[in-house]
């Protein structure tokens, strides 16, 4: 399973991790995605999706079932 929001589509990013003498390695810096199970009080079921902290706060202000509509999880 990939590392990428359903909702906003946000992935991985890559940089580089400097030390102290300035040596620069890659590192990935991951997005801070969590499993939910969300009510859609529409449909009357449960869907579980992975989503960044981002859209949960999207969900909160604008609707779940609206946010996931135009993300295209839900028809």
């Amino acid at each position: 399973m990939s590392r990428r929001c359903c909702v906003t589509g946000r992935g991985p990013l890559v940089g580089n991790r400097v030390s102290h003498a300035n040596n620069r390695t890659k590192r990935r810096q991951l997005p801070n995605l969590q499993r939910k199970r969300l009510w859609i009080p529409e449909e009357g079921r449960w869907i579980r999706v992975r989503v960044s902290t981002r859209a949960l706060r999207t969900m909160t202000k604008n609707g779940v079932a609206a946010t996931l509509r135009s993300a295209g999880v839900l028809r």
